[in-house]
């Protein structure tokens, strides 16, 4: 049996479904809305990770957050 550290949690649904929603909205943060869709991905993305998703919840929270960036970067290069 694997010796899991007492305070580590067991992956949940919850936790996997928050993570690929995540991705989802960074995806969408690229190309839609930024502010939201970014903010909302590093929201799910870090909750999926607090719930036992780890390493894939930071991920998807890294990955919201720089594609909040370079949203941001593209739409103002688009307007000008």
């Amino acid at each position: 049996m694997a010796d899991i550290h007492a305070t580590a949690r067991p992956r949940s649904n919850a936790a996997r479904i928050c993570t690929i929603v995540a991705f989802v909205f960074a995806a969408l943060a690229l190309f839609v809305s930024p502010l939201i869709f970014g903010i909302l991905g590093v929201v799910l993305g870090i909750v999926g990770a607090v719930l036992g998703d780890k390493p894939l919840g930071w991920y998807a929270a890294a990955a919201s957050a720089v594609a909040a960036v370079l949203g941001t970067v593209l739409f103002a290069a688009l307007l000008n």
